[in-house]
């Protein structure tokens, strides 16, 4: 299928989700199959020191990128650069967010946007079973976003989001933090490449919708509270300092 025939790239970054990505997998192409929406599924393997990446290259149905263990954002850029459809949906290995809320996004494509998130924030969104302390640490870590470096998105961190092919080569041929030479990591990492992915988008003027999703928390979370909050704390603060070096063009 040549490039001008997909519609959809569905890009599944995945670190050590052998138990988790053949049920999101199946979920995913049963249902671009039974929307008839033509379609390519990218699965790009963060490293998986398990059986990830195997199983995945034993589908017909997917493409699968094997990539040095440098994080969920070195994963995301590598699968998005590649991707071949019109528009590319970010979606988690979990499925977190379900594909069929892929529709209300589509629909603001089709309204002009160039940018549409997922968000767990917001009026018509819905958090399943998600801890208390979790949605307090998301709620801190946002305002702390809004004020170091982005304001005006409830939700950065959802992992549900579309963009135009045209977006998509812009702004992740420009992102710095899990660009090129992002250093390979030990063990899962989550990290915040999201918030530079918007920050510049909303600095090179594109058109951004933040849509209500469903969201269900995964008991199997790969995310360490202390950890990873640490991590995102500083991935914020080097976007602000890029930014203030003049290293965003």
């Amino acid at each position: 299928m040549s490039s001008d025939e997909i519609y959809l790239s569905v890009v599944v970054p995945a670190y050590n989700e052998e138990r988790r990505l053949p049920a999101t997998l199946d979920a995913i192409t049963d249902y671009l199959q039974q929307r008839g929406i033509t379609s390519e599924v990218i699965v790009v393997d963060d490293g998986s020191s398990d059986a990830t990446a195997t199983l995945a290259e034993a589908r017909s149905d997917v493409r699968v990128l094997r990539r040095d263990h440098r994080g969920k954002g070195f994963a995301v850029r590598a699968g998005a650069l590649e991707a071949r459809g019109a528009y590319v949906l970010l979606c988690d290995a979990d499925l977190a967010v379900p594909i069929a809320e892929w529709e209300k996004l589509d629909s603001f494509l089709h309204a002009g946007y160039d940018l549409v998130i997922g968000s767990r924030e917001g009026i018509g969104a819905t958090r399943e079973g998600e801890p208390w302390y979790r949605h307090v640490m998301g709620r801190v870590f946002n305002a702390i976003i809004r004020v170091v470096a982005l304001r005006g998105i409830n939700d950065t961190q959802c992992g549900f989001k579309v963009l135009t092919r045209a977006a998509t080569q812009d702004l992740f041929r420009r992102v710095r933090i899990y660009g090129d030479n992002a250093p390979v990591l030990r063990g899962a990492a989550v990290t915040a490449y999201d918030v530079e992915l918007l920050f510049l988008a909303v600095r090179r003027g594109y058109r951004i919708a933040e849509v209500p999703v469903i969201w269900q928390y995964g008991t199997e979370t790969k995310v360490n509270p202390v950890r990873d909050s640490l991590r995102n704390l500083r991935d914020v603060l080097r976007v602000r300092l890029n930014a203030i070096a003049g290293r965003y063009r």
